[in-house]
């Protein structure tokens, strides 16, 4: 069967139950998802391409293939795009990807050293969201940035948040656009610690005088992002969600949310309404734990498929920025983003084949017999023939035929890099 065919089927299955599958494909693809750079290269980036991973991030396996320069990780970036659905696509960058001949350190990093960026985003119609970067550096040797007991330590991590806020807004300015800007540290301790206060004090003044410095918030605004534990952190983790929670509604921030940043039985598809009910706006980090923070590629599973109904039965999609955030270096890179961005994708477009309005109105009448009726009932629902059309929609490849563009790329471009 054709896959206009099956579409039509699948439309008229749905009309049934009051939904236009038409209006979900053209409602999804105005989503904007921003997507990570450094699934391209393992979160090497260009300040030092050779340099160690530190601070709690580790890269499994040794696929051959990894970008291992900007032009490279542009021209990846660029196929992984034109293989996913969907037109406001938005990059995540590191302020390790900067482009620049010399060595320049992080806290003196400038707009000069992204305006490669950003005339590439312009050329290819990308967003730019940043980070600075926290760690994998001799002053986050300690385990500590922000919230180090030295000052001249917690004064250069400060130096650089600053200068990357500029950064973003610079990206905001040249893109009339906003930057999301996310701050995440790696600062905690390997054992039990004696005081917690006082690093958690020492980091709330650090990003006091990070936010002190006046920024255009119409193109650059900062969330913060928690985090359980790390590696070398797994007794205390400075930046916890309970500090973060606080000290965005304190500042009226954004908060992140990551999937992998929490206990293995919590879910932040449960998190999302309760963090909107106090901010307005949040960022997700979506990435696949699996024992911990491991940042599997993301897949089409029931988590993320309830973060995808949670922003979408809300109408949460003008506040919520939905990132993605893993590095799987075991498979092929390029069908490691590609996968992971499909499948977001993919359940932003199931979650508004839902007759979410029914479904409330059952649950607000208590008829909660119905509303799982239709729940298990939208299980079944021929949602594959939809999402083929979608794809189809967008000139991308339909399901298996992804897998053949991948390996076309791979056999022409990245097996020939040593």
């Amino acid at each position: 069967m054709s896959i206009k065919a099956a579409y039509e089927l699948a439309k008229e299955r749905y009309a049934e139950l009051g939904i236009d599958t038409d209006k979900a494909i053209a409602e999804t693809e105005q989503i904007p998802l921003s997507i990570h750079c450094w699934q391209g290269d393992d979160v090497r980036g260009f300040e030092n391409p050779e340099g160690e991973l530190s601070g709690g991030i580790q890269t499994t396996g040794n696929y051959p293939g990894r970008a291992r320069s900007i032009d490279e990780l542009r021209a990846d970036f660029n196929k992984m795009a034109s293989l996913t659905p969907g037109k406001k696509k938005r990059i995540s960058l590191h302020a390790i990807y900067l482009d620049s001949p010399t060595k320049v350190e992080r806290n003196e990093i400038e707009p000069k050293h992204f305006a490669s960026w950003v005339d590439w985003a312009k050329q290819y119609g990308y967003g730019i969201d940043f980070n600075p970067t926290c760690f994998s550096h001799p002053k986050s040797a300690s385990g500590f940035t922000l919230s180090d007991a030295d000052k001249g330590v917690r004064d250069f991590w400060i130096e650089h948040c600053i200068a990357c806020r500029k950064i973003g807004e610079y990206f905001g300015k040249e893109l009339n656009d906003r930057c999301i800007q996310n701050i995440w540290i790696p600062d905690g301790f390997k054992d039990i610690p004696v005081d917690r206060f006082a690093a958690r004090a020492r980091l709330k003044d650090s990003l006091d005088k990070v936010m002190a410095v006046e920024i255009d918030k119409r193109y650059d605004v900062e969330s913060v992002e928690s985090k359980l534990f790390g590696i070398g952190a797994e007794s205390c983790t400075i930046g916890s969600h309970e500090f973060y929670l606080g000290y965005a509604v304190a500042n009226n921030m954004l908060l992140t949310l990551d999937s992998g940043h929490f206990h293995p039985t919590e879910v932040i598809s449960d998190k999302i309404s309760s963090v909107l009910t106090f901010l307005p706006e949040m960022l997700l980090h979506v990435s696949r734990p699996v024992r911990w923070d491991s940042d599997h590629v993301v897949i089409f599973d029931d988590e993320l498929r309830a973060i995808a109904s949670e922003i979408i039965r809300n109408g949460f999609e003008d506040r919520v920025f939905i990132g993605l955030d893993y590095f799987d270096a075991s498979i092929n890179r390029i069908a490691a983003w590609t996968i992971g961005t499909r499948s977001m994708q993919k359940a932003l477009l199931y979650a508004k084949l839902e007759p979410t309005a029914e479904l409330k109105k059952f649950e607000f009448e208590g008829d909660y017999t119905s509303r799982l009726t239709m729940l298990e009932t939208l299980k079944s629902m021929p949602f594959g023939a939809v999402w083929d059309m979608y794809c189809e929609k967008s000139g991308v490849p339909v399901g298996a035929a992804v897998l053949k563009e991948v390996k076309e790329y791979e056999k022409n471009v990245t097996s020939k890099r040593a």
